[in-house]
């Protein structure tokens, strides 16, 4: 049987590394043993990103929240205990959407976490 070589093979895969490397400069982007460790790096930073872009928009939601409750005279720990003491269920999310499109609406929690506090 006849030898097969792996030179196909091999182009196919320095192909698919350097397609991705695609908008680097320099030899980042030409050289396939230095493409490969930019595109490894790359891929370790965006997989922390996707992590570290949830904590950010907790501290966003967070941050609205104490906004708004401020407004009505709260702090945001205090606002936060008093609808747990209410036995309200809803999460950051909303209660930042909340803050920010329905003032009226946030205002009646923050007067009924108060009650509950006081």
């Amino acid at each position: 049987m006849a030898r097969i070589k792996g030179g196909m093979n091999a182009r196919k895969k320095h192909n698919r590394v350097l397609k991705l490397v695609k908008g680097f400069k320099g030899a980042k982007r030409t050289q396939y043993r230095i493409a490969k460790q930019y595109v490894m790096r790359a891929l370790a930073a965006s997989y922390v990103g996707r992590k570290e872009r949830k904590r950010q928009m907790r501290q966003l939601w967070i941050a609205r929240i104490n906004a708004a409750a401020r407004i009505n005279g709260l702090s945001y720990s205090r606002f936060m205990y008093g609808l747990k003491q209410a036995g309200v269920e809803i999460n950051r999310k909303m209660l930042a959407e909340m803050a920010v499109n329905d003032a009226e609406g946030f205002a009646t929690l923050a007067e009924l976490a108060k009650t509950k506090i006081a």
